[in-house]
């Protein structure tokens, strides 16, 4: 494993629990994450529901989503310093509680302007949640352990994502749009407070340095490449507002990686990527994550305009493939921790090759249950693959770490997945263009109309060729769609080789339980200074110590909480 020196001081990192102590804290974690993610695909259902309820044009109500995104792009880079500022195990809980008001807020939206502004500010706490649950699994969960966490934790990164469409058709069909933000405020409160009872409430003492010129440079770089990618589609891909964006924005990101590399603490620490294992799973999520995006995205678009299905009925169709990547992941953490990495990956990756070869035969006459088949297939691959890089990837990382790594896979799949899909929607759109023009071509000769009935259909007017439009149509959205998953099909496939790089064998074990350290602050349950904090010594504080205020309700075998200084690690100690 290559190692990664950063020359800032290292955040607080909590030592693993031992035992099952782990495995409360880390549902909490999960139903954050799930509900978090979940808006994420179940918003796009709602939006023409949302648009004839508004009475708004089709492109304004995009903004809903779009807004959403590029908020996201700024907040994400602050989340390591804020985890660092206040503490993750007090962050989590503000920003649970923060995400299920404002989702009430968009809720009770009047008009669309509300609607888009209220997504801005859900966005703050909806993309500090992912990134600090990443982070704060590595800090309760033993190492021995970590596949079968990561497995629970991938039912809130993925399953969440293909679930979406499924409720949100359901909430649209038989309520009404604001349901699917109001869904998320009993469940966000009831989060948090659970987090307050089981995570172990600590203050930090050290307060980093913010890194304002790198959080400005990577904000604007993520913004613009962001933006660019939704809007180039309505924009034009040639156009200068595009090509301006993306150039500015990749400029901004070199002098970014300039910046982060000459700066004491800087805001998302790019020395991580001298570990090749991780910048290997980076690449491999965020194909991943094009492939996924891909199924969920168009897929629901073909059975809706092709078959003619509800929005409910084709989520129902996908519905399959979410139970198939809930049963698959936590079946896959466990032959992580036995097996380590590499060759799970590499079967997943070639059974979810497999699964999307088979998309490539989508036509108008594909059954749905051919769907449900294929995408289950692909969805069992995916399953097997995506928690185990992500897993292997931060696992290579020092414990000081894992909170730059989180974020950086976060981007990665932020950006991937809009990229992925402004890439595959140039692609479509050129297709459907090409082949319109074709068939239109193909239809009439110098003699006349070629096709037999054609020119009875043309004496019909408009109403006669409606019938033939559409079915021309629905052939194009096949072969375009069709062409996409052959894309992401080659895709998966190229990167079966990164795959094979990735290490072999189980990951190592727990490690020891610390022996007490002259620098060390303890606090006991009941003791004087358990429920005020206790104050580090000056060389722990120098260092960067969190002190912990007192024992969660739900860890009562916890006897107390050991601050660290130098690794800043808080180390669980069981009572003698």
């Amino acid at each position: 494993m290559e190692g990664v020196a950063p020359n800032s001081a290292p955040p607080a990192v909590s030592g693993p629990a031992t035992g099952d102590r782990w495995l409360l804290p880390l549902i909490v974690l999960v139903v954050g994450m799930f509900a978090t993610v979940l808006d994420t695909t179940i918003v796009n259902v709602a939006i023409p529901a949302i648009q004839k309820d508004l009475g708004s044009n089709s492109d304004d109500v995009e903004w809903i989503v779009t807004a959403y995104t590029l908020t996201l792009g700024i907040v994400v880079p602050l989340c390591g310093w804020l985890g660092d500022r206040i503490g993750l195990s007090r962050l989590y809980p503000i920003a649970l509680a923060g995400f299920a008001l404002t989702s009430a807020l968009c809720g009770i939206a009047w008009d669309l302007e509300s609607l888009v502004a209220f997504r801005i500010v859900q966005a703050i706490p909806g993309g500090i949640l992912p990134v600090i649950s990443l982070t704060m699994i590595y800090r309760i969960v033993p190492a021995a352990k970590i596949g079968s966490a990561m497995g629970l934790y991938g039912l809130g990164v993925v399953v969440a994502p293909a679930v979406g469409p499924t409720l949100g058709g359901w909430l649209v069909e038989h309520t009404t749009w604001p349901a699917i933000f109001l869904i998320n405020l009993p469940i966000g409160l009831l989060g948090a407070m659970a987090a307050l009872l089981v995570f172990p409430r600590a203050r930090p003492s050290y307060w980093p340095k913010f890194d304002f010129w790198g959080f400005v440079t990577i904000s604007y770089a993520l913004f613009a490449i962001l933006l660019a990618s939704s809007e180039g589609a309505d924009w034009g891909w040639t156009g200068y507002p595009v090509l301006m964006l993306f150039t500015s924005g990749a400029l901004s990101l070199a002098l970014f990686v300039v910046i982060e590399l000459e700066v004491d603490t800087p805001l998302l620490d790019v020395r991580v990527f001298r570990s090749w294992i991780f910048t290997n799973a980076l690449v491999l999520v965020t194909v991943v994550s094009v492939g996924l995006n891909a199924v969920l995205f168009y897929l629901p678009q073909y059975m809706q305009a092709a078959h003619g299905l509800t929005a409910l009925n084709s989520g129902i169709t996908l519905l399959p493939q979410a139970m198939a990547m809930a049963l698959t992941m936590p079946v896959a953490g466990k032959l992580y921790d036995l097996f380590g990495a590499r060759w799970l990956v590499v079967t997943g990756l070639l059974v979810s090759t497999y699964g999307m070869y088979l998309l490539t035969n989508l036509t108008p006459g594909t059954t749905r249950t051919d769907i449900m088949v294929w995408t289950s297939l692909r969805s069992i691959g995916v399953g097997m693959a995506m928690m185990p890089i992500m897993a292997a990837g931060l696992s290579a990382l020092p414990p000081t770490s894992t909170g730059a790594g989180s974020a950086w896979t976060n981007v990665g799949q932020r950006v991937a997945g809009s990229l992925g899909l402004a890439g595959l929607g140039a692609l479509v759109s050129a297709q459907q263009t090409q082949m319109m023009s074709d068939r239109g071509a193909l239809m009439s000769t110098a003699d006349g109309p070629s096709v037999p009935g054609l020119q009875e259909m043309i004496d019909q007017g408009p109403t006669g060729l409606y019938g033939l439009y559409q079915q021309v149509q629905t052939q194009i959205l096949g072969v375009s769609y069709a062409n996409v998953f052959l894309v992401a099909t080659v895709l998966t496939a190229a990167v079966v080789v990164l795959a094979l790089m990735l290490p072999h064998g189980a990951p190592s074990g727990a490690p020891k339980p610390p022996t007490q350290h002259p620098d060390v602050v303890a606090t006991e349950p009941g003791s004087p200074t358990a429920d005020r904090g206790a104050q580090p010594s000056p060389a722990a504080e120098s260092a960067g110590a969190e002190v912990v205020e007192d024992e969660p309700v739900g860890t009562p075998h916890v006897a107390q909480e050991v601050v660290r200084a130098g690794n800043t690690r808080l180390s669980r100690v069981q009572q003698p």
